[in-house]
């Protein structure tokens, strides 16, 4: 898929690496962006300065992903999309509890589905286009202080495979995206290497275009994608002390 001339709507938009993602499409020539967030307004003051280019036009649309009637609504506002990007999502690991669990997997989870069911056929209507959908590497491997949180993200995962294979028939290309710390708010209180919003956008741009199933943005990334053909001591070597 090309990004210049599509149509795009971003989940999230209104910071961190929906905010990147809301730069990086114009920057590359997208003609509509539909930054989609739950205050609108926060969504067209992140994203003023990013210097559109004549005829390109940036939309900010109300949407809360766990509201079916915000996302039913967003789909009928958006019918022309070509390339949705689910990128909204919550973690609340920090303060764990069945609550704060169900809440995210309400978002990171329910809201991609959500979001994916009601914009297939929108995409389907504008000639397949594409669907991405932000992950993580905590799809791929889980720590107890982040259990929750990687269990949304293990969902989603398994959701994307999903309708990867499910919407190949109409011509629809589902890209997902893993990720180790990216440097936004939700990882402000970790110590350790982060990769940056725009590193993220940029490359998951790069694999839309180039036809790529699955973006794996660092190396903590795709060392645990390639690890999990392993035994499981290469993904939790406490477990190796226990023998």
């Amino acid at each position: 898929m090309k990004i210049s001339g599509s149509t795009v709507l971003v989940t999230g938009a209104n910071r961190g690496l929906g905010a990147a993602f809301t730069r990086a499409l114009l920057d590359r020539g997208a003609r509509t962006v539909y930054a989609g967030a739950r205050d609108p307004a926060s969504a067209s003051v992140t994203a003023t300065g990013t210097g559109t280019g004549t005829g390109q036009d940036l939309i900010p649309v109300a949407l809360d992903i766990t509201d079916p009637g915000s996302v039913a609504a967003a789909a009928a506002r958006c019918a022309d999309v070509d390339l949705l990007i689910n990128n909204a999502g919550i973690s609340l690991s920090r303060s764990p509890g069945p609550d704060r669990a169900r809440a995210e997997m309400e978002t990171n989870y329910f809201g991609t589905l959500s979001m994916s069911r009601a914009f297939a056929p929108v995409l389907a209507g504008n000639g397949g286009g594409a669907l991405v959908n932000v992950l993580s590497v905590l799809s791929f491997v889980t720590f107890p202080p982040v259990s929750t949180y990687a269990a949304s993200k293990a969902a989603a995962w398994s959701l994307t495979n999903a309708l990867r294979v499910e919407l190949a028939e109409q011509g629809t290309q589902v890209v997902g995206v893993h990720a180790g710390y990216i440097d936004t708010d939700m990882a402000a209180g970790v110590e350790g290497p982060k990769i940056s919003p725009a590193e993220v956008a940029g490359l998951t741009l790069d694999g839309l275009e180039a036809g790529a199933y699955e973006v794996l943005a660092d190396g903590i990334s795709r060392e645990t994608k390639a690890a999990l053909s392993g035994d499981l001591e290469l993904l939790y070597p406490a477990l190796a002390t226990r023998r």
